[in-house]
């Protein structure tokens, strides 16, 4: 199981609690919650890595990230602003590995149309 720690903030903002469950789904391989809120035309970036575009594409690579879930997910800030947002923190692995992130988001509507994220590791595996 996933250990989640978020920090708080007013509480006040339906999108920030949406970025809070969209990354909490993404520590714990909730993919069904992921896909049900996410455009069929989703484009995910992961800067110096990949690019994943569409709902089949990003389903294949949720499926694929589910073969290693993180111990813990530490979320430190969740902003929204009109039709962006950004999220932060950082994610521990099974193998002690540490990595910082750093997610931007664009919505259509109610769902996700585009994810940019930078990743870095800051702790290596033991």
């Amino acid at each position: 199981m996933t250990k989640i720690t978020v920090q708080p903030d007013c509480g006040n903002s339906p999108k920030i609690e949406f970025l809070k469950k969209i990354n909490i789904a993404f520590a714990q391989g909730d993919a069904d919650f992921l896909l049900e809120r996410v455009t069929d035309q989703i484009s995910w970036e992961i800067i110096g890595d990949k690019k994943i575009e569409g709902k089949e594409q990003f389903a294949r690579e949720l499926e694929a990230m589910n073969a290693t879930a993180p111990t813990e997910l530490i979320l430190d800030q969740v902003l929204t602003h009109g039709k962006l947002g950004a999220a932060n923190g950082s994610i521990k692995m099974p193998d002690g590995s540490e990595y910082a992130f750093s997610d931007f988001y664009e919505f259509r509507g109610t769902k996700l149309r585009k994810i940019t994220s930078y990743v870095l590791k800051i702790r290596p595996e033991k």
